[in-house]
């Protein structure tokens, strides 16, 4: 965690010039770039429930190796394994669904 503050306080300190701090300094969404703030903040989540899926995936995968034929167990593996794919496959849709929405289709529209 300090070396995320360390690398936002260095990125605030060089964007700003001068001595003062003000507050065109300050970290900010950029609005005036089509919204990329909410993209952005999206595709970290996504990609962040992305990430967990495939964990999940790859615990399950060796709960199920480890089941040693034990019925009980290979069934709570497997719909391990069922859940995660569908969440993964859930944030691949919600994904594209954002990108598509925010670049307005496969035409490449004006968007939001």
């Amino acid at each position: 965690m300090q070396t995320l503050s360390r690398t936002i306080i260095t990125i605030v300190a060089a964007s700003c010039s001068g001595s003062t701090v003000s507050g065109s300094c300050l970290p900010h969404p950029d609005v005036s770039n089509n919204g990329s703030f909410i993209p952005t903040i999206l595709s970290i989540v996504l990609g962040i429930a992305g990430a967990l899926a495939l964990l999940m995936i790859t615990v399950s995968g060796l709960r199920y190796i480890t089941a040693a034929g034990n019925p009980e167990k290979v069934s709570k593996a497997k719909s391990g394994i069922v859940y995660s794919l569908v969440g993964l496959a859930v944030a691949i849709s919600a994904e594209a669904i954002v990108y598509f929405v925010i670049n307005g289709g496969p035409s490449g529209g004006a968007g939001l």
